[in-house]
């Protein structure tokens, strides 16, 4: 794997399991990443210096998972250049995750953040993987094998279901 360019920081360790799946994405696209713990509410300055200095230590995407009141990855958007990929994370303590999405997309113009899924973990992987192959041929090499591997697997499916009609 590379040099360290993506961020995948969340708010609990709670939020690990979730999360773990944009970095296995990550490997399996040999894209080198960094995995943190950074609190909205509990580190508020551990989130500034983070936010503000991500891209002078050569981040490239930062992935910022949260659960229930989900402000992370809104407030690292609002303070740093870099294009932040948010993970609503269904907490214990969230409704249904309903609150954790919602807070992650509705950001206010200006501030943007794109938004995956409810434990979409997995496409944040990807999708920052896809923002880093825009400058890494390597990199894009490997997500079109990988879309090339999806493809084979539904011919395959679809081969199966089409031998079993009746």
């Amino acid at each position: 794997m590379g040099k360290v360019v993506v961020s995948i920081v969340m708010g609990s360790d709670s939020d690990l399991p979730v999360m773990q799946e944009a970095a296995n994405m990550l490997e399996q696209f040999n894209v080198g990443y960094e995995l943190d713990i950074v609190s909205a509410h509990r580190t508020p300055e551990k989130l500034f210096e983070f936010s503000a200095n991500a891209h002078k230590r050569g981040i490239q995407v930062i992935i910022a998972g949260a659960g229930g009141a989900a402000h992370l990855p809104g407030m690292i958007a609002s303070m740093s250049p870099l294009p932040v990929i948010g993970v609503p994370v269904k907490s214990s303590n969230s409704i249904d995750g309903w609150d954790s999405v919602l807070s992650i997309l509705q950001m206010p113009g200006g501030v943007p953040v794109a938004t995956v899924a409810l434990n979409g973990a997995k496409n944040a992987g990807i999708l920052a993987a896809q923002i880093v192959s825009t400058a890494c041929e390597e990199t894009r090499e490997e997500i079109i094998a990988y879309k090339q591997g999806l493809a084979e697997q539904v011919m395959e499916k679809s081969k199966r279901v089409q031998s079993q009609r009746v």
